[in-house]
């Protein structure tokens, strides 16, 4: 693995997270010389639910990262559950979701970044960047684009003179592995009267377990009391990793590029861990990014960034709509159950396989349901 430091790059990425070695494997697509630098040590972990939606999965295999089969696990559709009613919706065409570790996707896209060229420094502080470059352990690498990738709390954007926006309602997220067998081969939400459970098969022996809630004392242990539906799939697993923790919520920024900075991922601008498209999101973006380095317009950049962003924002939002409102929850299960081709097409538009206007009629019947119920 690539650890010098060149005096020189075309494009340099704060950050190595997925997000970051994303914007890594794109612009070496396009053959640019890249450097990314990250005070971490990979593997690098972080709280996520780990599930790739199918328009995701899309976008990961654009990158041309192979996982390792024995290390994911399929999953066929989403299935809402409250305490006493379940839906469920499969994806359209047959498709299928991924999900994985999010150590195991760390490391196959180091693998890949290393493999097309990509200086990567690890273990390496980024102090400052001006319009030649980035400061580097007293020394300024210089660079035609500087890429910030370095998450929600991101340098780059106080730097880069990018802060604005409004600040979003945030929750607290926590997540945990369970050794136990899939009982299900779909992503699962439970809904609670304060929290959302979400479980997803990683492996053919583990499950990710993640909690939502805008309590900030509420760890996985109480949501766990709160959704007992779930719990009662865990009662004798046993917890094969640490309790990690960290904030979602949806955050829009008004700019994500200035000069020749250009912001990816959770420094771009947050969607709600609910949607299920951070990650996926993220390598849309460094697809369009590269293409912007292409054609030397950044400018193109925010204009595409806001249209991908449209959809998964859109659609966090309305199912943070019921959250802490068991009634609307219990009545919105009820109307899936008596339409269920409003929830799979709901679930298609999601995934950005079924077009908004196809939804509107089924939109309306659900609609009605809902204050007729």
């Amino acid at each position: 693995m690539s650890q010098s430091m060149p005096a020189e790059t075309d494009v340099f990425v704060i950050g190595g997270g997925p997000a970051g070695l994303a914007a890594a494997i794109t612009a070496r697509q396009s053959g640019f010389r890249v450097v990314v630098a990250d005070g971490a040590q990979p593997p690098i972990d972080k709280a996520c639910g780990e599930g790739f939606l199918p328009d995701g999965l899309e976008a990961l295999e654009r990158l041309g990262i192979s996982l390792p089969l024995s290390e994911t696990y399929p999953f066929r559709g989403v299935r809402f559950l409250t305490s006493s009613l379940s839906a469920e919706a499969r994806f359209p065409g047959g498709g299928s979701g991924l999900a994985v570790r999010r150590t195991v996707l760390h490391s196959a896209m180091v693998e890949r970044a290393d493999q097309l060229g990509a200086d990567l420094l690890w273990r390496t502080a980024v102090t400052g960047i001006s319009s030649d470059g980035v400061q580097v352990g007293g020394r300024c690498i210089r660079a035609r684009w500087i890429v910030g990738a370095d998450g929600s709390n991101s340098r780059v954007r106080r730097w880069a003179g990018l802060v604005g926006g409004a600040k979003p309602r945030l929750r607290y997220a926590f997540r945990q592995h369970y050794r136990v067998a899939p009982w299900t081969d779909s992503m699962e939400v439970y809904w609670g009267d304060r929290c959302q459970g979400y479980a997803t098969a990683v492996n053919r022996d583990e499950v990710c377990v993640a909690l939502a809630s805008h309590d900030h004392g509420m760890r996985l242990e109480d949501g766990l009391f709160e959704l007992p539906a779930l719990g009662a799939h865990l009662r004798n697993a046993e917890p094969v990793s640490s309790e990690k923790g960290a904030l979602t919520g949806n955050r829009k920024l008004k700019h994500v590029w200035r000069g020749n900075v250009a912001l990816i991922g959770d420094a771009s601008g947050t969607v709600d861990a609910i949607s299920g498209e951070g990650l996926g999101l993220a390598f849309r973006q460094a697809v369009v990014l590269a293409g912007c380095f292409e054609s030397g317009d950044l400018a193109r950049y925010q204009v595409e960034h806001r249209r991908l962003s449209l959809r998964p924002r859109w659609m966090a939002r309305m199912m943070l709509n019921l959250d802490g409102r068991p009634r609307l929850q219990q009545r919105t299960l009820q109307a899936f159950c008596k339409h269920p081709q409003v929830f799979h097409k709901l679930l298609g538009l999601h995934v950005g396989a079924v077009p908004p206007l196809d939804v509107l009629r089924d939109g309306l019947m659900l609609g009605w349901d809902l204050l007729t119920a």
